[in-house]
């Protein structure tokens, strides 16, 4: 049933309201959207609360110098900024949370056992929106595990991410497994010069097979080979193992393989797939790490992978982030609430017992000549009449 007619917001007409008008990629989430991603942002928390994830709440503001250190240097192009007037000194918005785990971690948490299980959910703000997230504020949740880089601690936050998918309600989605940091150690230990290492990296970044073989002799036929090698996990496990890599490079596709045997043990059904070269948005990824993408999602879900927290204590971490308002896409709308017309006076202790039995009431603030006709205007499904539950005449119940 349809219950709230919408004025359509617009931007840079000039009979337009000002005082109406949002800047570009903000806008107001409304019924019953906003209530559809809270019920989510809860199942996804009740998700990593099972899991012994524990929630921490960071401030959405902070003082520039910490906000972009170590993780956080990245964001510094997406982050908006703004004088404290009390202290004077720059703070930012914070563009990303991950950054803040990972200071909470080294600092506040320090002493607190290893490994480190948190989770978080909060809005963020963002200088400008991409092509494919134009929004520029919308919700993260996510959650890092710190002080460990073992296989083991890489499987688990993928099958978590997976866990949280499916408590969302998203069963068609797919994880993509990356190595960011796989070409440049196979670069690296290959000692190739400059100028050759930068176009190498550039043509790896397109996908340009034909300019990777360019370079010819072993750097080419390996860098080529990983290109190809893109797709199921089980075509590109036996692509990578047939490479002759170098000793760092070897060892990151062995723990690939590693995390990769983990994961298909404990969720065979989980769809994964393997690109060993991509690198563009991980930036600060040290080891395995992944994108999650889903059928009727527009660009990513979420991300996810290894990192190291910085700052004094230089802890291996992993962890994921979703991306709200890129999930709410793949999410399918949960079923209309069961809403009832209550009319004025009635006892509280039935509103109560309507309540508890997954009602929403809707009370009346004045007795009216039709409780049928109330209940249609404020998209209710049911009236109450006499104390006992009826469908509005001719309409849906809701």
């Amino acid at each position: 049933m349809k219950r709230y007619e919408f004025v359509r917001e617009t931007t840079g007409h000039p009979m337009t309201d000002p005082t109406t008008l949002l800047p570009a990629g903000l806008r107001d989430v409304l019924p019953p959207e906003a209530d559809h991603e809270a019920r989510v942002l809860s199942q996804v928390m009740s998700c990593l609360s099972a899991n012994g994830f524990e929630r921490v709440n960071p401030p959405l503001i902070e003082f520039e110098d910490s906000l972009l250190a170590g993780t956080g240097a990245d964001m510094g192009p997406k982050t908006f900024r703004l004088m404290d007037p009390a202290s004077q000194r720059m703070m930012g918005v914070r563009a990303d949370m991950t950054p803040q785990i990972a200071r909470i971690a080294a600092t506040r948490l320090r002493r607190s056992p290893r490994p480190l299980r948190i989770c978080y959910t909060g809005l963020v703000l963002r200088v400008k929106g991409s092509e494919l997230r134009p929004e520029r504020q919308f919700s993260q949740i996510g959650a890092e595990l710190i002080g460990n880089s073992s296989c083991r601690a890489d499987a688990e936050i993928i099958l978590l991410a997976a866990q949280c998918l499916r408590a969302a309600g998203i069963e068609k989605f797919s994880i993509d497994l990356n190595l960011p940091t796989l070409a440049a150690a196979v670069c690296e230990d290959l000692d190739l010069g400059s100028e050759t290492l930068r176009d190498l990296r550039a043509a790896i970044d397109r996908k340009d097979a034909a300019s990777v073989a360019e370079l010819g002799g072993q750097p080419g036929q390996i860098l080529g080979a990983m290109l190809l090698a893109a797709g199921s996990q089980a075509r590109a496990r036996e692509s990578l193992a047939k490479l002759n890599l170098p000793p760092r490079a070897a060892a990151l596709r062995n723990h690939l393989h590693d995390v990769v045997d983990l994961v298909v043990t404990a969720d065979p059904d989980l769809p994964l797939t393997i690109d060993p070269v991509e690198n563009r948005g991980f930036e600060y990824q040290t080891g395995v790490s992944f994108t999650i993408f889903a059928v009727g999602a527009r660009g990513a879900l979420g991300r996810g992978g290894q990192y190291r927290i910085g700052g004094a204590a230089d802890e291996p971490a992993t962890g994921f982030t979703l991306y709200m308002d890129s999930t709410m896409h793949a999410v399918p709308m949960l079923i209309e609430v069961r809403r009832i017309f209550v009319p004025f006076g009635t006892n509280r202790a039935v509103l109560t017992r309507l309540q508890s039995e997954g009602w929403t009431t809707i009370v009346g603030l004045e007795t009216v000549d039709d409780p049928n006709a109330e209940a249609v205007r404020l998209g209710c499904g049911h009236v109450l009449l006499d104390n006992t539950v009826a469908p509005v005449p001719g309409k849906v119940a809701g």
